[in-house]
C-alpha cells in the first residue's frame, strides 16, 4: 500500500484541487444528484473520492463509490477491502461488483468493457471517473497510432450525457431496459498526474499500486514509461497541447454528427437506414452517415476497409442480392431498400416452445424481445376460447395457415408474411401463439378469426416488442 507523509511545503502552495473538482461538479450536478465514484484504490481515484467528499455536503450531492473487481490480480481481494475501508472511514456508501475477464491479447479492452458495463447498470445520476490530463494525452497518442478517425482522436469527454436506450439491434437477446445509463463526469481531465500526487501527499492519503501498471507489454504503459518521458524532455507542455487538440477534434466530431443527422433526416426510421439516403450523398458524407447510423446501434466502429466494403455492398449489390456484412458481433443487412443492424448468432431451435401462464409480460430472450399480453375487452384474443388447453409460444415450422380476416379465405402464413415485407431474419424469430395445436396469433399479422374477441368479452391484446421502435400487434 502506498502512502504519503505530510509535505513540508505550505498548504497554500498547491492550487486547491478540491475547488477545481467542485467547479466541474457545479457545472452539471444539481442538489440531491447521486454521484458514484469509480474507485479502483489507486491514487487517482482515491484523490477524486477525497476531493468529492470534501465538497459533497456543501454542494448538496449524494456521494457513493463502486469498486469493480476484475479478478485478474492476486491482490484483487485486498484492493476491494482497501476501498471498503477508505469509504467506511468517510461514511461513504460502497459496493463491489465482480466481473470475469478472460485472459488474452485484448485483456485491457475486455476489462474496460466489463468495467463500463458495471457502471452503466448503476443507480446514479453521474458516474465520476478519475482520468486526468496525462491519461488524456496517452489516449490521444494511442488513438493516433491506431489510425482512429476524428471521434476517436477526440479521446475522453469531460462530460458524457446520460444515454437512453440505444436503438436495439434486431435479434439482440439482451433484455429491454427502460433505465438510461448514468452520465459520466471526468472532473480531473485538466489536472496532471503530478498535481494529483502532490494533493495526495498534502492530504496524507493512502492508496494501492496495481503491479500491472508497470508492465510495458501493455501499449498504454509502454507509452507512459518509455515514450512520453522522451517527448516531455523536448515538449514539456505536451499534456496540455494534446488535451487542447482533443477538444478541437471533439468539436469537429460533434459537427460531423450534426451533418449526419441532417443528411439522414427522413432516411433513418425504426432503426433502419434508407439506402437512397446514402446514394444521394458524396462519398465522404455517405461514409459519415453510415458511421452515425452504426454508432446509434452501439457498434464499435469498423475499420476503414470494412466500412468501405459495407457501403459498396449497400449501394452496388443487385436489387435481389443478399447483402450481409459482418461487423463484429453484428451484421449489416439490406432488405427492401433499407439497411438493418442485426445481432449475429444462431437461430433459435425450430422446436422452441414457451408456456404462457397468464403473465402480462413474457420475456423471450431467445427470440430477442418481450411479448406483452395486455388485458382488454372486445378486441384481440378471446380468453374464453383459450380455456382448457395449454397456450404456447412457438416458431414457424412450415405449412401454417391463418385467417385473420373473416371476409377472406384461410391462407398460408408464408404468403401472409411475404405481404407484410417483414425481413427474413425477423421471420425466423417471430413468435406464434398456439392454443393446443391451433394457431391463434402471429406477430405483425393478427388474430385468427375463430379466436377473435367480440362485444365486451374479456380478452388479451398481444404486442411483440423487439426494440424501442418495433412493436408488432
Amino acid at each position: 500500500m502506498a502512502s504519503s507523509r505530510k509535505s513540508s511545503r505550505s498548504r497554500g502552495a498547491v492550487p486547491d484541487l478540491a475547488a477545481r473538482v467542485a467547479a466541474q461538479v457545479r457545472l452539471v450536478a444539481k442538489p440531491r444528484d447521486r454521484l458514484l465514484v469509480g474507485l479502483s484504490g489507486g491514487v487517482d481515484s482515491v484523490v477524486l473520492l477525497d476531493s468529492l467528499h470534501r465538497i459533497a455536503r456543501t454542494r448538496g450531492v449524494r456521494l457513493a463509490a463502486l469498486h469493480v473487481n476484475h479478478q485478474l490480480s492476486p491482490n484483487a481481494s485486498r484492493w476491494s477491502a482497501f476501498c471498503r475501508d477508505v469509504c467506511r472511514a468517510r461514511g461513504i456508501p460502497f459496493r463491489v461488483v465482480k466481473v470475469r475477464v478472460p485472459r488474452g491479447n485484448s485483456v485491457e479492452a475486455v476489462a474496460r468493457a466489463a468495467r463500463y458495463a458495471a457502471f452503466a447498470g448503476a443507480a446514479a445520476d453521474y458516474i465520476v471517473l478519475a482520468q486526468h490530463q496525462d491519461d488524456q494525452a496517452e489516449t490521444v497518442l494511442l488513438q493516433l497510432l491506431r489510425g482512429a478517425g476524428v471521434k476517436g482522436l477526440a479521446a475522453m469527454p469531460a462530460i458524457r450525457k446520460a444515454e437512453g436506450r440505444r436503438q436495439k439491434a434486431q435479434g439482440d437477446p439482451s433484455p429491454i431496459t427502460h433505465h438510461p445509463s448514468p452520465a459520466i463526469l471526468r472532473p480531473l481531465l485538466d489536472v496532471t498526474r503530478a498535481e494529483i500526487l502532490e494533493y495526495a501527499k498534502k492530504r496524507e492519503l493512502k492508496w494501492v499500486e496495481d503491479e500491472s501498471n508497470q508492465d510495458i507489454y501493455f501499449q498504454r504503459n509502454y507509452l507512459r514509461h518509455e515514450v512520453l518521458p522522451v517527448i516531455a524532455r523536448r515538449f514539456p507542455a505536451y499534456r496540455a497541447t494534446l488535451a487542447r487538440s482533443a477538444r478541437h477534434l471533439a468539436e469537429a466530431a460533434h459537427t460531423l454528427d450534426e451533418m449526419a443527422a441532417a443528411d439522414g433526416a427522413g432516411g433513418i426510421a425504426a432503426g433502419s437506414l434508407a439506402v437512397d439516403a446514402l446514394r444521394r450523398l458524396p462519398a465522404a458524407r455517405a461514409r459519415n452517415l453510415l458511421r452515425y447510423f452504426l454508432a446509434g446501434h452501439g457498434l464499435n466502429m469498423p475499420g476503414t476497409g470494412r466500412l468501405e466494403e459495407a457501403l459498396r455492398q449497400a449501394l452496388d449489390a443487385k436489387q435481389d442480392a443478399r447483402v450481409v456484412v459482418q461487423l463484429g458481433d453484428f451484421t449489416l443487412r439490406r432488405f427492401a431498400g433499407r439497411l438493418h443492424v442485426v445481432r449475429s448468432g444462431s437461430a433459435p431451435p425450430a422446436q422452441y416452445k414457451k408456456l404462457w401462464r397468464g403473465e402480462r409480460e413474457l420475456g423471450l430472450p431467445e427470440l430477442g424481445g418481450v411479448l406483452t399480453l395486455a388485458p382488454t375487452r372486445g378486441a384481440g384474443i378471446s380468453l374464453a376460447r383459450l380455456r382448457g388447453r395449454p397456450v404456447m409460444i412457438r416458431l414457424r415450422r412450415g405449412g401454417e395457415q391463418l385467417q385473420p380476416d373473416r371476409k377472406r379465405p384461410r391462407r398460408s402464413l408464408k404468403n401472409l408474411l411475404q405481404e407484410t415485407r417483414l425481413p427474413p431474419w425477423q421471420r425466423e424469430r417471430l413468435p406464434l401463439l398456439y392454443c393446443g395445436e391451433h394457431l391463434v396469433w402471429v406477430a405483425g399479422i393478427g388474430v385468427d378469426c375463430s379466436y377473435q374477441a367480440a362485444g365486451v368479452e374479456p380478452a388479451i391484446r398481444p404486442i411483440w416488442g423487439v426494440g424501442e421502435e418495433t412493436r408488432l400487434p
